[in-house]
């Protein structure tokens, strides 16, 4: 059974709502629309608050590496769902090499434990 510490759960939380505000940064128009703007200014205060936490048991370069690396793969990927953007095998590559770092770091990298 998998067990997730309370650092694993902040992390997921810290990403999950720095994708939000991220993808929200797009709907904003330029910060010009209230109801997304709002939404990306509570996304990222969320994001690093849950950042935040979890860094008090996971080193600070191993959570930014995750954090950022499963940022850009969820980021990339709300693009292609929600606004129709265009991933091509170059592009694909990429996310999948970004993605397995972080499989990896999390996986088989001892420097969080």
């Amino acid at each position: 059974m998998l067990s997730l510490s309370a650092a694993h759960v902040h992390l997921t939380l810290a990403i999950l709502a720095e994708v939000v505000a991220t993808s929200s940064l797009k709907a904003s128009d330029g910060l010009s629309r209230p109801l997304p703007t709002a939404i990306v200014v509570i996304g990222y205060a969320t994001a690093f608050y849950f950042l935040s936490l979890a860094l008090r048991s996971v080193p600070v370069g191993l959570a930014y590496a995750i954090w950022s690396g499963a940022g850009i793969v969820l980021v990339s990927l709300a693009g292609w769902a929600l606004f129709g953007q265009k991933i091509d095998l170059p592009g694909a590559i990429g996310i999948a090499l970004i993605l397995a770092g972080v499989l990896v770091l999390n996986l088989f990298s001892r420097a969080g434990h």
